[in-house]
Parts: C-alpha cells; structure tokens; sequence
C-alpha cells in the first residue's frame, strides 16, 4: 500500500493499493474509497444505502451535503443527477485539497464545495434544500456538534416542506439509538433506519411534513429509478419499507436519552 500524502495523528491522508485511492483519519478505518477507472462509482457499501433518499425525493433541485470526504455521493449526484444543485460543507480545509486526487469536478453551476462549518451554515439558512445528507466525520467518529437535538432540529429546519434527510450513522448501537430517538423528536413519525449491506453503518431517513410511502409505492418508485441510475434501490426499498412497519410512533417515545 502506498501512502501518497500522510499528515499529522488525526488529519486526513491518502492511500493507493491495487487502482484505487482511498481517504483515512487513520488505518482503522476506511473514510472514502474510489476506483481509479470508474470515479463516479459509489464503491463503499453505505453510500449505495445512502442513495435510498432517491425512494423519497426522486428528482431534487437542491442537494446539501454536509462532510465531503472523497466525495463519492458529491460524484455520483452531479453525474446523475444533472438538474440538481449539489452543495458540500466540508469543514476540513485538508480535505477539500484532496479533491483532485479523488476526481471531484471542479466548481460550477450545479456544484460548490465549501469549506465552512456545516452545523453553522445550516443554522443560518433555513429552507435551504430538497435534500439534506448527513456524513461527517473526524478521527474521533462523530462530532459532538452534529449529534445534539439542536443540531438536528436546524436540519429539519434547513429543508423545504416535504423535503428528506438521509444521515450515515457510525457508531456504537447506544450513541444510534440516541441519534435516531432525536431525528424523531425533530421530524415525528416520518423517520425510518436500516443498515447498509456491510451491516456496520445504519442510514437514517426522515421526511419532513410528508408521510413515507407504503411498500408498493416503495418498490414500483425502485422499478422506475432502476433505468436511470448505476444503483440497485430495490434492497433499500424493502429495507425501508421492513423499518417502517417496525417504526413505533414518535408521540410513544420517551424523553431523548442524553450523550
């Protein structure tokens, strides 16, 4: 394995091994991943899993993403969806100087990379997007700022009505279950999880003043979506449609659990 840049304990560096380029805070853990010859492909399974908002909000106009990382969805987006603005909050200067290496395309019109404080920014701009995807990530895992019900509230906030979140959960099931009982508290019923293929990270999908739909709604939108993207939705339709017979309803929760 070749380590092509290597930073400080904690900072992000790059790997190369066998054409692909892959992004780490360190050797335990895989932050992103790309194949050399196919760079839009979504390589890692929970960035397939996270692609489930497609079920929800098939054509948005307006994606934020907060964390970049490799940009594996940031790629995948802008390639495929070619009518949605993509907007990525990447708090991590070092990360954003990587973004060549992982062929992230540069500025334009349906993209902007920022490297700002995305609970912040999205504090600061109510109904700003269709879709809000949740993945950042430092050495240590998630960061505080991005787990409290503040945080979680302004994200219900930042979307239009009827609009999705879609957030990649990594991390041990008492932090998720705390993660996922405070997504409920800012979005009611409308909030469903399941796991990704490696069955290690959990995707957390919410809507915002929409129902979900049911299960043959579910399968016939995967049917549809199968033609026009390199992603197989059908699992994480009955994934969805699975959690959200299980889902208990929000007014039967107890108070959110503290960290």
């Amino acid at each position: 394995m070749k380590r092509l840049r290597q930073r400080p304990a904690g900072q992000p560096f790059i790997c190369q091994e066998r054409g692909e380029v892959s992004l780490h805070f360190g050797m335990a853990t895989v932050q992103s991943r790309m194949r050399v010859a196919t760079p839009d492909k979504l390589v890692l399974d929970y960035t397939r899993g996270m692609m489930a908002f497609l079920l929800l909000a098939p054509e948005p106009r307006h994606i934020v993403m907060l964390g970049l990382g490799g940009g594996s969805l940031a790629k995948y987006c802008h390639a495929h969806l070619r009518h949605t603005r993509f907007t990525a909050l990447e708090i991590s200067p070092e990360v954003i100087a990587m973004r060549d290496l992982f062929a992230i395309p540069p500025d334009d019109d349906r993209l902007q990379v920022l490297c700002i404080d995305g609970a912040a920014w999205l504090h600061d701009n109510p109904a700003c997007c269709d879709v809000l995807m949740l993945d950042g990530f430092d050495a240590d895992g998630l960061p505080p700022a991005l787990c409290s019900q503040a945080f979680f509230d302004d994200c219900a906030a930042a979307l239009q009505p009827g609009g999705v979140l879609v957030s990649n959960i990594w991390a041990k099931d008492s932090l998720r279950a705390v993660l996922v009982q405070r997504l409920r508290q800012s979005f009611g019923d409308h909030v469903a999880a399941i796991l990704a293929e490696d069955g290690e990270n959990t995707i957390a999908l919410a809507s915002k003043q929409a129902a979900m739909p049911c299960a043959a709604e579910l399968h016939e939108r995967a049917r549809q979506l199968s033609a026009r993207h390199a992603v197989d939705l059908s699992s994480s339709a009955a994934k969805l449609a699975q959690a959200l017979a299980m889902t208990p309803k929000a007014s039967a929760l107890r108070e959110p659990a503290t960290l």
